[in-house]
């Protein structure tokens, strides 16, 4: 199974875009929580998303794109397939 961390900046955005995206991003199948190897769940920053799955680099694209096309703005996307994830930080409480 891949692993890959995708960012989405919406242009001229509100959050409440934002908040359409995250559905939107949720609908194609990406997340905005890790886990860690204790099972203890982090909030990602805003705009990053997560996908676990039996896919590559083009295939996650083309569902960020159509998930963010859902939206009245224009946008840029980075996808990057891991080999493993650290982090730092991150909240553990409400998004």
């Amino acid at each position: 199974m891949a692993k890959f961390t995708i960012r989405v900046e919406l242009h001229d955005a509100s959050p409440d875009a934002y908040k359409s995206l995250h559905k939107s991003m949720e609908a194609e199948g990406f997340a905005r929580e890790i886990r860690s190897g204790e099972g203890k769940v982090y909030h990602l920053p805003t705009a990053e998303y997560i996908y676990d799955g039996e896919a590559n680099l083009k295939g996650v694209l083309d569902r960020a794109k159509r998930a963010a096309s859902a939206l009245p703005l224009s946008f840029e996307i980075l996808v990057t397939e891991s080999k493993g994830r650290i982090w730092y930080g991150l909240s553990t409480g409400s998004a």
